[in-house]
């Protein structure tokens, strides 16, 4: 009894946070999706492409139902990291497009297998694994993937939220936020006054 709903509780999560994440990209333009935010190049539509991988990887060949497109070899140290971001020539159709197959296959496999169902992930240091480890790792892995998107979502335009609306930041006006960035930064300033030091 618990395995079912265990099972169904975190595909139903998975479901969420993918619509989630998808939904970071709605109204920008395509510069937008892709330009890099971070020092390490991250940027909205390769987060897409980067979860699109790992999730046909993790609900395919770890349990022999290969995702039925090529992806690249998982032991391809000179392709590391090309799945987290978009070329010129990559649309974000096709990304997105290609992010909604791998649910289709991912959500196949979890339908098909018992919660218990072994698989192997032989990146893994114990590579011996059951369907319910791999639902945890990429609900964790899209959930983490999705803050990214929050963050990065917020610097493009302000919006915050996880439908895309903006919901939360828009109920109060910009004296209200910088009132509120201001307040952090004084705590900030007086804990590293007051605590130097570094751990």
């Amino acid at each position: 009894m618990i395995d079912a709903y265990a099972k169904t509780y975190l595909h139903d999560d998975l479901r969420w946070i993918r619509e989630a994440i998808l939904s970071k990209l709605d109204g920008l333009a395509e510069y937008d999706i892709r330009r890099p935010l971070t020092s390490t190049g991250t940027n909205l539509l390769g987060l897409i492409k980067h979860l699109s991988t790992s999730e046909a990887r993790y609900f395919g060949e770890v349990f022999d139902r290969p995702f039925p497109e090529p992806l690249p070899r998982w032991d391809d140290a000179a392709a590391r990291g090309a799945d987290m971001w978009a070329t010129e020539h990559e649309t974000r159709a096709e990304i997105v497009d290609r992010y909604r197959r791998v649910w289709d296959h991912a959500d196949a496999t979890i339908n098909a297998l018992a919660i218990d169902a072994p698989g192997h992930v032989p990146w893994w240091p114990r590579p011996d694994v059951k369907l319910f480890n791999v639902l945890v790792h990429m609900l964790t892995e899209t959930s983490r993937h999705a803050g990214h998107a929050d963050i990065l979502r917020e610097q493009i335009d302000g919006t915050v939220g996880v439908d895309g609306t903006g919901t939360g930041r828009q109920e109060k006006d910009a004296a209200f936020w910088e009132n509120r960035r201001a307040k952090v930064e004084r705590a900030a300033r007086a804990a590293g006054a007051a605590r130097p030091e570094t751990v």
